[in-house]
Order: C-alpha cells, then sequence, then structure tokens
C-alpha cells in the first residue's frame, strides 16, 4: 500500500481525506499493526485505483478490475 500510495504522489493525510479513515489508523493498516475492514479495503482500493484482490495479496496485478456498465 505505502508504494502505491507514494506512486501516487499521496500523503498518509491525503488518504485521510481520500478515505474517511484516520491517519493514525490508517498508518496503523499500511505498517501491518492492524488489519482493515471490509470497508476500509474498498475505500483504499478506490483511492489507490487498485483491487481489492491485490490490497490482500491475492494476486500481483495492481490494476483495477474494469468497472461495471
Amino acid at each position: 500500500m505505502k508504494t502505491l500510495r507514494k506512486a501516487k504522489g499521496y500523503s498518509q493525510v491525503k488518504m485521510q481525506m481520500l478515505t474517511g479513515i484516520d491517519q493514525s489508523d490508517y498508518s496503523k493498516i499500511e505498517t501491518g499493526k492492524r488489519n482493515m475492514t471490509f470497508e476500509q479495503c474498498r475505500r483504499i482500493a478506490l483511492a489507490l485505483e487498485t483491487s481489492m484482490d491485490y490490497l490482500a495479496g491475492l494476486t500481483d496485478e495492481a490494476k483495477p478490475y474494469p468497472p461495471k456498465k
């Protein structure tokens, strides 16, 4: 997550603004000190333009899935 966030030029405070997840909670998620909820995972995936599967380590493909029509 940190790599994706930094690649976009986002700070943890920017992620807080984009996701609604408190910066301290986001920091703990990013460092592995806290697990994210399904909803937090969804919000982070949308903000970082990736898939929830990528954040969960289920795929190596960082690109998001095509949007539903």
